[in-house]
């Protein structure tokens, strides 16, 4: 098990008909480090929805004949998916289209709902069926149940936000409306952008700007409700300050990438200032500091620079490696497919080696591994974050903590089950200097929510829900 990443969200909202999903291709390309699943485009030409949504990486799914069938349009949300509520299926992907009494809607979330199992029980109490797993499904029926309350679609939006608590930032599309909002934590980021045409462009991350020539404008405060009409951009800030701000601190240690800035603060400083701190508070002696690729290798350049001890490269990664990849019968463990070592580089040294996390220690075990069998002498492994000891509920895909190392064995343990000669990692009270001092959450650190702790937890919750509500039926149809 590994730390796997986020979803990624993006939209645009043009004053002509031009080709928007050619712009959400790109805007996805650059989101896909954040979800490797499926991913879909929606887009609105004149209120009328076309959609194209498939399993698989971005360039698989989008072919040039997928991407020629979608038409031009003034709107468009899409979305690149990886799930931590619910499985991998097509029910599952993204957008979640809804057409109801006051017209279409396409909604992209980014996060994980810590009341997901009590809204959809009720809900589905009152008569809602459900055709996925996902938690996305269930913000869709709150927002349309609002919608049939009140007199525009921001208003359903700021209703639905009364009720839904956890992790949501949230590009969701009406026949004449983009709308963005982000929870009232802002536990996930997102922002927007301008192009030199005028055509905004919103995204989880400020590089997916970037990708379409957007400039940045601004991340969106949590709580915040950003509305884009052809008569111009509205913020609505009802929900903005009704809760202490808890950006989740991986997005800075792992989850974005290191071009993005969040919240203001750049996510390669970031990552520069935790080597440091590494450095600081986890000395070692040794000849070469590298970092694991991609998260960790900003931090190793941080480490360098404060330890003095030389920088290199000493792993490659492939980088054409799919998620269709399938390992030949019998090989998954012996052939290091992802990573390479670069032997001359490490051979006969003392090596500190910079990566992100450690979740169950397998993968750190085999990275070390690596470099014994490439030469390596000694081995001092550094970790851009504290020990990781509890769930995450906001995203994350850590639903247990049986499925963490750090609860269950001492840090010199550690070290020596993953082969490691020393093993160091970043103070839990050090966390805030990631983020520029602006508040955090660091629960699966220290198990201190934000949120109540939700019922039902677990990736697959809610097909396990359906599994075992078949049990009580009998084949014949009748009630047991």
């Amino acid at each position: 098990m590994s730390i796997h990443e986020e979803c990624g969200v993006f939209g645009v909202f043009s004053p002509k008909r031009l080709d928007v999903s050619g712009l959400c291709y790109l805007g996805l390309f650059a989101l896909q480090h954040r979800g490797q699943e499926s991913c879909g485009i929606v887009v609105s030409d004149d209120g009328v929805f076309s959609s194209r949504k498939g399993l698989g990486l971005v360039s698989e799914v989008f072919t040039h004949d997928v991407l020629s069938s979608l038409p031009k349009g003034t709107m468009a949300v899409a979305h690149t998916r990886y799930g931590t509520t619910g499985g991998v299926s097509m029910a599952n992907t993204q957008p979640v289209e809804v057409n109801h009494q006051k017209g279409p809607m396409a909604i992209a979330h980014n996060g994980n709902l810590s009341n997901a199992w009590e809204l959809r029980s009720e809900l589905e109490l009152n008569g809602a069926i459900f055709h996925s797993s996902s938690d996305t499904e269930t913000i869709a029926y709150i927002v349309t149940r609002e919608r049939l309350r009140c007199p525009s679609i921001e208003e359903a939006v700021s209703a639905a936000m009364d009720t839904l608590q956890g992790a949501y930032s949230l590009i969701l599309m009406s026949s004449r409306k983009l709308i963005c909002a982000r929870d009232p934590h802002g536990f996930r980021p997102l922002c927007y952008g301008v192009t030199p045409e005028g055509v905004y462009v919103a995204a989880s991350e400020s590089c997916a700007l970037s990708s379409v020539g957007a400039r940045f404008v601004r991340d969106l405060e949590p709580g915040e409700i950003v509305v884009f009409t052809p008569d111009g951009v509205e913020s609505i800030r009802d929900h903005c300050g009704t809760a202490p701000r808890k950006t989740c601190i991986f997005e800075y240690i792992y989850f974005a990438r290191p071009d993005s800035v969040i919240d203001g603060t750049s996510v390669h400083s970031s990552r520069i200032r935790a080597g440091e701190i590494l450095a600081e508070s986890a000395p070692a002696e040794a000849d070469l500091v590298i970092g694991v690729p991609d998260s960790g290798l900003d931090a190793a350049i941080g480490f360098s620079r404060a330890s003095g001890i030389p920088y290199g490269i000493g792993l490659i990664k492939n980088r054409y490696i799919g998620r269709t990849f399938i390992a030949p019968e019998g090989r998954s463990e012996g052939v290091n497919i992802k990573l390479s070592a670069l032997c001359d580089e490490i051979r006969g040294k003392s090596i500190v080696l910079i990566d992100d996390s450690i979740v169950r220690g397998t993968t750190s075990m085999r990275i070390v591994k690596l470099l014994r069998d490439a030469g390596a002498s000694r081995i001092h492994m550094r970790i851009c974050a504290p020990p990781f000891l509890y769930p995450c509920y906001y995203g994350t895909d850590i639903d247990s903590r049986d499925n963490l190392i750090a609860p269950h064995h001492p840090t010199g343990e550690i070290a020596a089950m993953i082969g490691a000669d020393s093993l160091g990692y970043l103070p839990l009270e050090k966390l805030g200097e990631l983020c520029g001092g602006m508040g955090h959450c660091s629960a699966c650190f220290d198990g201190e929510y934000p949120t109540a702790v939700p019922q039902g937890t677990g990736k697959y919750r809610f097909e396990r829900r359906l599994s075992e509500s078949g049990k009580g039926e009998n084949t014949d149809g009748t009630d047991a």
